[in-house]
């Protein structure tokens, strides 16, 4: 089992990805945190979980976006002794439609659960991580990231900056033998995915039609397969891979671990500006 006896945490872990995503680590022999908001939920996910020798499962009922909530997840961390792996999945929508017509305490509230989260559980993770000289932190990207998402401001901007930060930290703990990576896992049904379509075509303009096809579909390939692709990422398979953004949807990741030193020296599946030359143009300076 390629997570045995690894302490990880999941939030948002009782939904959607967070759901294939924790079912799967436990199966592949991982001791896990499960934070979600929903004490049933979090329930259920332990009563489907198959019974395992020598793992523990702990449900942290908690909402990331006060500080009370991640407090409680901090501690829980703590009583294990840290974390080995940290998949910081647990993200909401946020107010759709033009920038200015937001309310600006949703844009707020959408910001903080989706960069300033992540990043404190970070923070408190990686202390642990320096002790034990090894870790993987994942933290989960989204439309936006890479490209303008008209309408979703507030969650692009977000998930932006949760990207240059994975950077940023895989560049400050990389000797410590800690990866920090991103996951794209792809247009999927979820809750957030229904917030789009239940705003229609006005507010949440391009994306809506998208969402419209994806909710009319079973999209639980492609949280399989995002699902996987964190496993990949959790586990030693991808080791020597760190800072980067990985589409589990379009990138070859299964045949990544033969080209680790390829990317190691590269700019490959990172955010970078891109300048004329990269497209074949050479402007005279001005």
């Amino acid at each position: 089992m390629r997570l045995a006896g690894r302490q990880t945490l999941v939030t948002g872990g009782t939904r959607g990805l967070g759901w294939e995503i924790a079912r799967l680590f436990w199966r592949e022999g991982a001791s896990l945190i499960v934070v979600a908001r929903d004490a049933q939920e979090l329930d259920r996910l332990r009563e489907v979980l198959p019974p395992a020798s020598g793992q523990m499962f702990d449900a942290v009922c908690a909402d990331l976006s006060s500080e009370a909530g991640l407090q409680s997840v901090i501690e829980q961390m703590e009583r294990r002794g840290g974390v080995e792996v940290l998949v910081n999945n647990a993200a909401m929508q946020g107010p759709i439609g033009k920038v200015w017509e937001c309310d600006w305490r949703a844009w707020e509230a959408t910001v903080k659960l989706d960069l300033f989260a992540p990043v404190q559980l970070c923070r408190a993770a990686v202390p642990a991580m320096l002790r034990r000289g090894r870790g993987s932190i994942i933290n989960l990207s989204g439309g936006g990231a890479t490209g303008p998402r008209e309408n979703f401001s507030a969650y692009a901007s977000a998930k932006t900056a949760l990207v240059r930060f994975t950077e940023n930290l895989a560049v400050e703990v990389k000797s410590h033998g800690i990866r920090v990576n991103a996951l794209a896992p792809g247009a999927m049904n979820t809750s957030m995915m229904r917030e789009t379509v239940s705003a229609g075509p006005d507010r949440a303009g391009a994306d809506y039609q998208r969402a419209l096809q994806t909710t009319q579909k079973d999209s639980s390939a492609t949280a399989q397969r995002a699902a996987e692709l964190c496993l990949f990422l959790a586990s030693d398979e991808s080791a020597g891979l760190t800072g980067r953004l990985l589409s589990a949807v379009w990138d070859p990741w299964q045949s990544l671990a033969d080209h680790i030193g390829e990317i190691e020296n590269s700019d490959l599946y990172t955010l970078r500006r891109i300048v004329p030359k990269d497209r074949g143009k050479e402007w005279e300076k001005c």
